[in-house]
């Protein structure tokens, strides 16, 4: 599920910054300023068709990274190999005899 997420969010990420330089910029430094957008769009560029989407999908983007941080913190970090079970016998070691003085007394 979260591979799923992980590619709706990239897909979101281009999308925004498809939008984000399609924009015409107060400066005229994005590709917006090629002419393109008011042929489309005519004279008013729809600039509010592009405002409202950026503002939504940016929206989508901070909400959607703090979600899938979220999901990503709460996922166990297990090992790959954690379901392999190893088998590590450890040897007992023996206590000394315990040499009784009295029961060799009587054998003698």
């Amino acid at each position: 599920m979260f591979a799923l997420l992980m590619g709706f969010f990239i897909i979101l990420v281009v999308a925004l910054a498809i939008f984000i330089l399609i924009q015409q910029g107060k400066g005229d430094l994005g590709l917006g300023s090629m002419g393109g957008t008011q042929m489309l769009f005519g004279g008013s560029g729809g600039q509010d068709f592009f405002e409202r989407t950026t503002w939504t999908l940016g929206f989508l983007f901070i909400f959607g990274s703090l979600g899938l941080a979220v999901l990503k913190s709460k996922e166990r970090n297990e090992s790959k190999l954690s379901h392999f079970k190893s088998e590590v016998v450890i040897p007992q070691q023996q206590a000394p005899a315990q040499h009784d003085d009295a029961h060799d007394h009587d054998h003698k």
